[in-house]
């Protein structure tokens, strides 16, 4: 009992409230401000009936935006990943149980570089899905941990802000098209589970004819052969060599020097990925075996943005 009441203390002395005063409200309290001293001076019933009601519209504006921002939910909906230095697509998604909600803008708090998203009317009940263009300015994990709502709703005298506690955490890569020198390439190749430099069971040039064997599949039948000889004969050909890469890290190093070290490596990732590179990483103590396609690159740059941050947690 004594815990909740301690709570309820604590949240109506602190509570995550912050009003500030919009240029068109410096103008209007000066407005206010005016009339009353000239109401003062003059006795003018008028100019106190004017007075009341620009103070009336005060305190209507207070209420007003608090039952806005008051029953209001929000859920970031991140990108699978992010680049350093880079406008990235942050979405929010808003929701409330109550009532509606007007000239809403949702930013980050104290995190990324973000100008807000814009959202004009939340309706009790739907689900309004907003975004901006977010940046990180560095590379590494990010845990995002707040999130402020603001409104000037209804007359645009006052902006209040409500900060709301929304934890996650986004992945932010090195900058992308950075690198410096070619990377030296490895000699070893991929040939499979044998060496030598010819192999078969490939998609390369063609390395002979034979007859189709039983419960072959029957894409590798060479039709044309097949209608010369009347038996079913099967294609072979010789199995592409994939150059391999593996590029290497110090995570030794600290500030620029592995930054730098962390953007020429996914620079070279992308380029060597893009000429036909089987791609491995060598960082601090994560291995990764060379390989191909948009997933290998993910990992490559999933470990780089982790490089001096420590193991994935």
């Amino acid at each position: 009992m004594i815990g909740r009441l301690l709570a309820a203390l604590r949240k109506a002395l602190n509570p995550g409230r912050v009003l500030r005063i919009t240029p068109v409200g410096r103008v209007y309290l000066l407005l206010t401000v005016g009339i009353g001293l000239g109401a003062l001076n003059t006795g003018n019933n008028l100019l106190y009936l004017v007075l009341g009601l620009l103070l009336a519209t005060i305190v209507v504006s207070g209420v007003l935006s608090e039952r806005v921002i008051w029953d209001l939910e929000v859920r970031r909906l991140l990108p699978d990943g992010a680049f350093a230095h880079e406008p990235f697509t942050l979405r929010y998604e808003l929701t409330r149980r109550r009532g509606q909600a007007f000239a809403l803008k949702v930013k980050e708090s104290g995190s990324l570089d973000s100008g807000g998203a814009w959202a004009p009317v939340v309706v009790a009940g739907q689900r309004v899905v907003v975004r901006c263009l977010a940046t990180a300015p560095r590379r590494g994990p990010w845990a995002l941990k707040a999130v402020e709502v603001s409104t000037t709703f209804p007359f645009g005298i006052f902006e209040k802000i409500r900060t709301l506690q929304v934890a996650d955490s986004l992945l932010v890569f090195p900058r992308r098209g950075f690198a410096c020198d070619p990377p030296a390439r490895d000699q070893n190749l991929l040939r499979g589970d044998t060496g030598g430099s010819r192999h078969r069971d490939g998609t390369a040039d063609l390395a002979d004819l034979r007859e189709l064997a039983v419960g072959e599949d029957a894409r590798r039948i060479h039709w044309r052969k097949t209608a010369t000889t009347g038996k079913l004969i099967a294609v072979e050909r010789e199995r592409e060599e994939r150059r391999q890469v593996t590029l290497k890290v110090n995570e030794a190093l600290s500030g620029d020097e592995l930054e730098h070290a962390c953007e020429e490596a996914a620079g070279q990732t992308t380029l060597l990925l893009k000429d036909g590179y089987d791609v491995g990483l060598e960082v601090g103590p994560r291995r990764l075996r060379p390989g191909h396609g948009a997933l290998q690159e993910r990992r490559i740059l999933s470990a780089l943005a982790l490089a001096g941050y420590g193991e994935p947690t």
